[in-house]
């Protein structure tokens, strides 16, 4: 008797619980669609500005007076030494932090009070950042307005994302991974190096991702250390034909990065400019795209690797 009297509030109940979900599951579908339909109008009403103005000359020339005659030479080659400098300190020193404090350091209050620095870190403000690097590596460190001050700044930017998410990464590696490696006498770095880090790779590759991503699109941090505005020359070439063929002259340069071009000709009257600041608005928004395809490749090629 009492199974039949509740069998009907059963079925009244999971009827209600379908509904909730193919509500909540229409909900999500136009929330994505909002913000998909918002980033491609975006992307269009930028297209249509700024495509005619990528040009050849576009590419190879500095920044002018005269709006038909300005270019983003000094603007993409500053940010792509900037992101250079930025990708080789911020990567090897985030990924080898938090491998440290998830395999090796000990836990305890120091660890622990680390770890709420770190995740706090992540959400500072980027001009923060910006008043830190100039009074430690302009002012104390005396390495001046240059390349490298930039990507050591936005390393700082980057550095508590790349070590938030290899953490989650090195974390989610089953542990029977870790045990069978031990069994077979193994050391820990070898099966940290050989085991661990391969698996968790392709978390790590997002990671890095996302602070890349973040990285490339800042203005403030770069403005308080000395960006410059309009520059109309470049920085001495990495590469060079004379033995070492390697030079680190571009690194003391003055420079300028792609975001502070555009606020630069956005911030003037004449409509042409703003053109101007739309087509290297296209131009940005490719580099973060390559940089991105190129990070997700490396994952892929990992991930085939680890399953064959």
């Amino acid at each position: 008797m009492d199974d039949t009297r509740h069998a009907p509030d059963l079925k009244v109940m999971i009827a209600r619980h379908k509904l909730a979900d193919r509500a909540f599951a229409v909900l999500g579908v136009l929330a994505t669609l909002v913000g998909l339909v918002t980033l491609a109008a975006l992307i269009v009403d930028l297209a249509v500005d700024g495509l005619p103005r990528l040009s050849w000359h576009f590419f190879t020339s500095f920044p002018s007076r005269f709006a038909e005659k300005a270019g983003i030479l000094s603007a993409w080659v500053g940010t792509a030494l900037v992101m250079l400098v930025t990708l080789f300190a911020a990567v090897p020193l985030g990924v080898a932090a938090a491998v440290y404090l998830e395999e090796y350091a000990p836990k305890n209050w120091v660890t622990d009070l680390i770890e709420i620095n770190v995740t706090n870190l992540a959400g500072v403000p980027s001009i923060v950042y910006g008043l830190l690097a100039l009074g430690l590596f302009v002012y104390a460190l005396n390495l001046g307005e240059s390349i490298l001050t930039a990507g050591l700044t936005l390393a700082l930017l980057a550095l508590p994302v790349v070590i938030v998410a290899t953490r989650e990464a090195v974390r989610a590696v089953p542990g029977s991974i870790r045990e069978a490696a031990y069994a077979l006498g193994a050391t820990k770095w070898q099966t940290v190096s050989q085991n661990v880090l391969p698996y968790s790779l392709a978390g790590i590759m997002t990671g890095v991702i996302i602070s890349m991503a973040r990285a490339i699109g800042e203005t403030a941090p770069l403005i308080t250390i000395g960006a410059l505005t309009f520059i109309a020359f470049l920085p001495p070439a990495p590469l060079s034909t004379q033995p070492p063929f390697l030079s680190f002259e571009w690194l003391t340069s003055p420079f300028t990065v792609m975001p502070i071009q555009m606020f630069n000709w956005v911030s003037r009257p004449q409509a042409e400019f703003h053109l101007n600041a739309a087509g290297a608005g296209l131009v940005l928004l490719a580099m973060t795209l390559l940089m991105n395809a190129l990070a997700i490749y490396i994952r892929y090629r990992y991930r085939k690797r680890i399953k064959w």
